[in-house]
C-alpha cells in the first residue's frame, strides 16, 4: 500500500510534491516542539505557527524554544523546512513564468468552448478577428498558425496555437471538439494549388474530429471547390473569383469597390444575411414582401431557392415558405436554417 502511494506521489507535479513535503515538515516539527516544550508551546497549533514563522524566516519571536532539545529542533527545522519552503516558492515562480511563456508561444491548450477557430495568420484573418472583437468583445477566438513565434494579440480572448492546422494534436489543443465555427484561410506563403490542398487537408482533419463543426473554407482555385465540399466544408469562398468580380465592377462603374465594402460592413450595422420569411409573407409576391420589409427598415435584395440565389427577381415572383430572403438589415434576423 505504501509503495503504491509512493509511486503515485512521484507522479504528482513537482510544485504539489514540494508543497506537501514542506507542509508535512512544518506540521511534524510543530507537533514535536509542543511535545518537547509544552509550557512554551501550549497547543499543537502554537507549535505549527512557530514552525511556519521560523521556516519563512519572519521570526516574530512570540514563541521561542528555551531548552537545548528545542533549539536543536529549531536548527533542524531551519535547515530542512526553510529549504523546502524556498524550493516551493522558486518552483512556483518558475512554473508561472513557464505557463505564461507557453500561452504566449502557442504551446498551451485552449480550455474554453463555443469559440471560433481561425486558421492562418494574414491580413484577412487579422481583419476577421478585429471585426469579431469589435462586434462582441467577449468572443473567444483560437488562432492556429505555424509561422508566428508568439501571439500577435494581448487580448485574453485570443488564444494562439502554434503548429500545422491539419495535425490532430494541434487541432485538439485548439479545442476543435468544443468549437462552434472554424474559418480556414488560404496560406499566402504557398502557391495556389498547394494552399488549397492544405485547406482541404485541414478540413478533413477538423471534420474527422468534430463532424458537427461548421467550417468556412477559403480556396484560391476553382478546381478545389469540389474537393473542399467533399472534405466537409459548409461554405466555400473562392477569394480570387470574388475579388475579380469587385475589380470588374470597379472598371464598369468607378467607385464600386468602396460601395460594396460599405454595403458589407457589419461594424456599421449593415448585416447582409438570408432569413426565413415570416408566415404572413408566404405565397406573396416579391414586391409585396419588399414593401412589407421596408417598413421594418429591411431591404430585400433577392431570394435563395435551395442552392440557387436569385438577385433582384421579377416583382411578381411568388415567395414560398421554404425560400430564403436575401436582405440587408440593421439587426440580426432569423437566419435561414440549413
Amino acid at each position: 500500500m505504501s509503495v503504491s502511494f509512493y509511486q503515485r506521489f512521484l507522479r504528482w507535479p513537482i510544485l504539489v510534491r514540494t508543497l506537501v513535503i514542506a507542509l508535512a515538515a512544518i506540521s511534524a516539527f510543530g507537533i514535536l516542539i509542543h511535545i518537547i516544550e509544552p509550557v512554551n508551546f501550549p497547543t499543537i497549533f502554537d507549535g505549527i505557527w512557530w514552525a511556519l514563522i521560523t521556516t519563512s524566516t519572519v521570526g516574530y519571536g512570540d514563541y521561542v524554544p528555551l531548552t537545548t532539545s528545542g533549539r536543536i529542533i529549531a536548527m533542524l527545522l531551519i535547515f530542512l523546512g526553510a529549504g523546502f519552503l524556498t524550493t516551493y516558492f522558486v518552483t512556483l515562480a518558475a512554473s508561472t513564468v513557464t505557463t505564461q511563456n507557453a500561452y504566449l508561444e502557442g504551446k498551451a491548450s485552449f480550455m474554453g468552448k463555443e469559440h471560433t477557430i481561425i486558421v492562418g495568420w494574414n491580413e484577412r484573418s487579422r481583419e476577421i478577428i478585429d471585426q469579431l472583437l469589435s462586434f462582441d468583445g467577449s468572443n473567444l477566438v483560437t488562432l492556429i498558425d505555424d509561422s508566428l513565434t508568439e501571439n500577435p494579440y494581448k487580448n485574453p480572448c485570443i488564444h494562439f496555437i502554434k503548429g500545422q492546422s491539419f495535425r490532430d494534436d494541434i487541432l485538439k489543443k485548439a479545442g476543435v471538439n468544443t468549437a462552434e465555427i472554424a474559418v480556414i484561410t488560404a496560406d499566402q506563403n504557398k502557391n495556389e494549388i498547394d494552399a488549397d490542398m492544405n485547406t482541404v487537408m485541414t478540413l478533413l482533419a477538423m471534420k474527422g474530429i468534430n463532424p458537427k463543426l461548421y467550417c468556412v473554407a477559403e480556396v484560391l482555385t476553382g478546381d478545389h471547390i469540389a474537393n473542399a465540399e467533399r472534405a466537409g466544408a459548409d461554405e466555400v469562398i473562392q477569394t480570387n473569383k470574388q475579388t475579380s468580380y469587385i475589380i470588374m465592377d470597379s472598371i464598369l462603374s468607378k467607385g464600386m469597390s468602396t460601395t460594396i465594402l460599405e454595403l458589407l460592413n457589419h461594424l456599421k450595422g449593415n448585416n447582409l444575411q438570408v432569413i426565413d420569411p415570416i408566415e404572413e409573407c408566404h405565397n406573396k409576391t416579391f414586391q409585396e414582401i419588399s414593401n412589407l420589409l421596408l417598413k421594418q427598415n429591411i431591404i430585400l435584395l433577392g431570394l435563395k431557392k435551395g442552392e440557387r440565389t436569385i438577385v433582384n427577381p421579377p416583382l411578381e415572383t411568388i415567395i414560398y415558405a421554404d425560400d430564403g430572403l436575401l436582405v440587408i438589415s440593421t439587426e440580426k434576423g432569423k437566419k435561414k436554417s440549413g
